[in-house]
């Protein structure tokens, strides 16, 4: 499956991460799930993210060739989100993935647009003690933990969603 954008545009395209994209160099779950998060949330409505696993950075500019994730993990990281989406997230959220090879390696692209059920908190931790959650928003090219007025705004903001990105649940082919 792949995205509706090149893959190239997002490794070359835009030279550093800014609020619609970040890179990983590898799997760290944590951190993942809260920069889907963000993406979900879309504060500024402009289409959720994407972040590319596999790809180094440095200064926000993606190191090329890409690291790589080995084959045999990539069915894992997939049913990880899967398993965010349900357990980590909430509401309910399931982004989307797809699998590139550049230069022989593989690396997996999350593509997290803006939710219809906004806004979404997820766990704080992944630890099974932890029982914190928390709202996560994009800031230029971080992932931040809401507080206090970021939170009240991302409330707000929920209750309008852009006519675009609204799904037409009654729409017939």
């Amino acid at each position: 499956m792949n995205l509706p954008i090149n893959i190239n545009d997002l490794l070359t395209a835009r030279t550093v991460e800014w609020e619609r994209l970040e890179f990983k160099a590898g799997w760290n779950p944590e951190d993942i799930l809260h920069t889907m998060c963000s993406f979900a949330n879309d504060f500024h409505n402009l289409g959720g993210g994407y972040i590319v696993i596999g790809v180094e950075e440095k200064n926000g500019i993606p190191v090329l060739p890409p690291r790589g994730i080995p084959m045999s993990q990539i069915d894992k990281i997939q049913k990880e989100i899967l398993n965010f989406g349900h357990h980590a997230i909430q509401p309910s959220y399931h982004p989307l993935t797809a699998r590139y090879q550049i230069n022989r390696k593989n690396i997996v692209v999350l593509w997290a647009p803006g939710g219809e059920t906004r806004p979404y908190k997820a766990k704080v931790s992944l630890s099974k003690k932890s029982k914190e959650w928390g709202y996560f928003i994009r800031k230029q090219s971080s992932t931040v933990r809401a507080k206090e007025a970021d939170e009240r705004e991302l409330i707000r903001l929920a209750n309008t969603v852009p006519f675009d990105d609204r799904y037409n649940q009654s729409a017939m082919v």
